[in-house]
This record gives C-alpha cells, sequence and structure tokens, in this order.
C-alpha cells in the first residue's frame, strides 16, 4: 500500500453523559460512520463476491501497526436543511487513538479517553471501557460483526476517476439508528474510497477520504491528552 490510497476508519462510538448531546450525538454518528469501513468483515448472510472483496480489506488493515488517514463528511438533512461538511484526521496504534475533527479533539490511551471541544475550551473525560456495549477501537481487528450486518454487492461505479466496487450493508440489528451503509471500495487497491450512511431519521451522511499513511512513526505522547497545552481549560471528569 502507498501513502496516497483512500481509506475509512471503523466503527467508534463513545458517549460521555454530558450536557452537548447534540455535539457529542454529531460526533457518535460521524465516528460510526468512519470505523464501520475498517471492520474485520464476517458474513451474516453471505454475499460470494462481496465477501471476497470486504476480505481483502480486511486482510490489508489486519496488516497495519499504524495509520494515519484524512477524511471528508457531508451531513444532509432530511428536510432539506443545508449541508454541512466536517474534515478529520485519525491517528491509531494499537487500541490507542488521536482523532482530529473541525474544532473538537479526542484522545485515548486506553485506559481514559479526553474529549476536548474547542470553541468552550472545556475537556471531558471518560474511562475506557473496552467491554461496554459500543464500537471502539478496542475491537478494531475483531469479528464483532460476525452477525450484526448483511452484504450485498451492488455494482461498479466510476468515482473521482476511479472505478469502484459498491457494497450494501444492514444491520439484522433493527435498534441501529442507521438503516443502511453503502460503501465503495476502490478496484485497484482494495481500500474503501467513501460511501453514504442512512439514518433512520432521514440524514445522510456522505463520506470520502483524502489520504492514507500505513505504519507512521507515532508517539504515545499523541494518544494523551496535554493540558499544558490548553490554557484555563476546564476540565469535566465523568469517570
Amino acid at each position: 500500500m502507498t501513502a496516497s490510497q483512500p481509506i475509512c476508519k471503523r466503527n467508534l462510538i463513545f458517549a460521555p453523559h454530558s450536557t452537548s448531546k447534540p455535539k457529542n450525538q454529531m460526533i457518535k454518528t460521524i465516528f460510526a460512520l468512519l470505523l464501520v469501513c475498517m471492520i474485520n468483515i464476517a458474513h451474516a448472510q453471505n454475499d460470494p463476491k462481496a465477501k471476497a472483496i470486504l476480505d481483502n480489506v480486511s486482510k490489508k488493515v489486519k496488516s497495519l501497526k499504524s495509520l494515519k488517514a484524512n477524511f471528508s463528511i457531508t451531513i444532509s438533512g432530511a428536510k432539506g436543511a443545508k449541508p454541512q461538511t466536517k474534515k478529520g484526521t485519525v491517528n491509531m496504534k494499537g487500541d490507542k487513538y488521536y482523532i482530529s475533527l473541525s474544532g473538537q479533539e479526542i484522545y485515548c490511551d486506553t485506559k481514559t479517553i479526553w474529549t476536548y471541544m474547542k470553541e468552550s475550551n472545556e475537556v471531558q473525560v471518560t474511562s475506557f471501557d473496552p467491554n461496554e456495549n459500543s464500537f471502539t477501537p478496542s475491537k478494531l481487528f475483531t469479528n464483532f460483526y460476525d452477525k450484526e450486518y448483511s452484504y450485498k454487492y451492488v455494482g461498479e461505479q466510476t468515482v473521482g476517476g476511479k472505478k469502484v466496487d459498491v457494497i450494501n450493508l444492514t444491520p439484522t440489528n433493527k435498534t441501529k439508528q442507521y438503516s443502511k451503509v453503502e460503501l465503495m471500495i476502490d478496484k485497484a487497491n482494495s481500500v474503501v474510497a467513501g460511501g453514504k450512511m442512512y439514518e433512520k431519521n432521514g440524514n445522510v451522511y456522505s463520506y470520502t477520504v483524502s489520504g492514507y499513511t500505513p505504519n507512521p512513526a507515532l508517539t504515545d505522547a499523541m494518544f494523551i491528552f496535554n493540558a499544558k497545552k490548553y490554557p484555563k481549560v476546564e476540565v469535566v471528569d465523568l469517570r
């Protein structure tokens, strides 16, 4: 793989309890979208062509010790609201991760999660629990999704000058907030190039990945929030 190959991250959701529900809900949905793309995929309903394509994606992802990816997500509302575009960067090393997204930063060192919001100069601190009922990077290279999705190969498209295979993922758990995830797999490189996520409330999240670096040199300090770099930051400890 090369640094120019696109990639998308698997489903990461954490939900610190706070009064900032709208912001946290958007973060949860965005990272649900990003991380669903890098799961070690197994198949609730076997579509042989989809299985072969997704297995190739998983094989590449599992070979990485660390990664960095840039992404862009556009949120379109069901009621004709003005689309919003969010851009960000994801860095991961094992179970550790650091995510920078349009005025927000999220750090995790596998023990603690820090969510920093630039606008309010506030950081929320929660405990990292890999066993809780949420989607976390600790489940990135596992078969967590063995029975949670059915997969179907839709066909081939050309997007941004690249040929992609389109695969639809439908959650078997009907209580999930989204009804379908569309993945676009770069045919030449076997990596996720983009797609869409459809929420039951009518919101549609369209995403693309502009860059990907496999196995970058990442220090452990990157995954720990350093309050000294944020003068007068308000710390909200929710542990």
